[in-house]
């Protein structure tokens, strides 16, 4: 009879793992030992021959000496801080206005899927559609209709690089943001909503009072999924842009791409992938304690 008991509180304990292995593995496959790898290869000096040379701080002292790091930190900075500012802040303003200033449901659920076909489309459809919107030839979007009010054609993508990859990555992150805080807002009882009302609050009082309180935890959530995304995610900016001209679009992310897969210097790459990740670690810990997550995540003291 005990040993009966024994082995169905073995089993029982056990259950979790066995169920959580495929996942585990996948993440351990896919994610962690990726980090490893880049973090072992950042000592090395392997190029195109594939050896594993190891070679120490090298590849950390290049980058100190390397003539562009300074610009490309300086535009990863600005990319990542005013990207996430329309992921986050347009993102609650489209989830505010398809949930609770569009009472309608349809309607509401109809502009989100709209505001939803680019995440969903090819990232090649989504930029082709940038770049006919910038194209610098009188026949692009813009310029036709600068045309209009008899304003000079203009070499958006020379010009401005750094505001295209902002509004290219902040539309897009926005919708992500849209759908979190819509979920967020509709979870919200309505009886706040009615009892604000029916005491005279205003609009920016039931929003600032009730909807930002309410949704404290999504808004942290996609404010660090997004810094995360933003730091890493290079895929819009070298279909747009390419990292130019010159440097001044490159982010770390796709400066660590170019020297890997197209300079063929995959340890020095990999040094400024493992910068990357401490970088993403420090600014995650920033906010952690910004956002006071110790807080929301410790026990109720209501009992």
């Amino acid at each position: 009879m005990e040993k009966g008991v024994v082995s169905g509180g073995i089993r029982k304990k056990s259950l979790p793992w066995l169920m959580l292995s495929p996942f585990l593995i996948l993440v351990f496959v896919f994610y962690f030992l990726p980090v490893v790898l880049i973090a072992v290869n950042a000592f090395t000096g392997m190029d195109s021959a594939l050896e594993w040379n190891f070679i120490g701080l090298s590849n950390f002292k290049k980058m100190l000496l390397d003539p562009n790091i300074i610009e490309i930190f300086k535009n990863t900075f600005i990319y990542v801080f005013f990207t996430l500012l329309i992921n986050v802040f347009f993102g609650l303003a489209l989830g505010l206005l398809t949930t609770y200033f569009i009472q309608k449901e349809n309607i509401g659920l109809l502009f989100r899927t709209i505001w939803m076909l680019p995440r969903i489309s090819p990232p090649v459809v989504y930029v082709l559609l940038w770049l006919w919107f910038l194209d610098p030839s009188p026949y692009g979007v813009l310029n036709s209709l600068r045309a209009l009010m008899d304003l000079p054609p203009g070499e958006w993508l020379t010009s401005h690089p750094k505001t295209a990859i902002i509004l290219a990555n902040g539309m897009i992150g926005a919708s992500f943001g849209m759908i979190i805080f819509s979920s967020a807002i509709k979870s919200i009882p309505t009886d706040l909503f009615q009892a604000a009302k029916v005491d005279g609050a205003s609009q920016w009082s039931i929003i600032k009072d009730i909807i930002l309180p309410a949704i404290r935890w999504p808004l942290m959530f996609v404010t660090m999924w997004q810094l995360l995304s933003l730091l890493t995610s290079y895929e819009y900016i070298l279909l747009l842009t390419g990292g130019g001209p010159g440097v001044e679009s490159e982010v770390l992310a796709l400066y660590s791409y170019h020297k890997a897969f197209e300079s063929f210097e995959y340890g020095y790459g990999s040094a400024i992938s493992l910068v990357l990740v401490f970088v993403a670690l420090i600014l995650c810990f920033i906010l952690w304690k910004v956002f006071g997550m110790e807080k929301m995540m410790g026990a109720s003291k209501v009992e």
